[in-house]
């Protein structure tokens, strides 16, 4: 089952302080914790990986595939 989560990223380059990457991030965690949580503990536990750690790497590399919409 895939689950299509579109999230609008509207960034203002006045406000990239670190509150809104964290925000950011907290958000690309939650979308790949949803689409892909239960493989990722599966494959962490399967390969004595830190989950919190594989998840933060997927949360970036997933920020990467977002179409962001800049104000300038």
């Amino acid at each position: 089952m895939d689950i299509h989560i579109s999230i609008p990223f509207r960034l203002n380059f006045n406000n990239l302080d670190r509150e809104t990457q964290e925000h950011l991030m907290q958000q690309s965690k939650q979308e790949v914790e949803q689409k892909f949580g239960e493989d990722l503990k599966a494959y962490a536990a399967q390969n004595h990986l830190d989950y919190d750690q594989l998840l933060e790497e997927e949360a970036i590399k997933n920020l990467y595939n977002h179409q962001f919409k800049f104000t300038i």
